[in-house]
């Protein structure tokens, strides 16, 4: 079965075609080597997945054609990944006041500044 139909089928990622992306890009890597989309996996595999800024390691269970449910699809694999960072550790998002319009030049260089560009 291809990677990307079952990162996709067991619902790591959303789409299958975000899914196919993740692998081109160079963000999923089977039993530490990088994975193509059509790469095939079997169970025992070990799959590591970067997606949304947090690295999924996951082991094969089961080969699904189809996408399945949550509960079948945690039934799939075995999950090792690290948990999430705690929310201190997560950079704050800025928010603008409602209707304070676009930031000034001043305004924009200080919020670069701050996110390190």
């Amino acid at each position: 079965m291809r990677i990307d139909s079952w990162i996709w089928s067991v619902r790591l990622t959303k789409t299958r075609s975000t899914a196919a992306a993740a692998c081109r890009g160079g963000h999923v890597r089977i039993n530490g080597e990088r994975a193509k989309p059509a790469q095939p996996v079997r169970p025992g595999d070990e799959v590591r997945l970067r997606h949304l800024g947090r690295e999924r390691v996951v082991v094969v269970k089961r080969l699904v054609r189809k996408r399945v449910g949550a509960a079948i699809a945690a039934e799939c694999f075995v999950d090792n990944s690290p948990p999430p960072p705690p929310p201190e550790h997560v950079a704050p998002v800025a928010r603008r006041e409602r209707g304070a319009g676009r930031p000034t030049k001043r305004e924009r260089r200080e919020i670069e500044r701050l996110r390190g560009r």
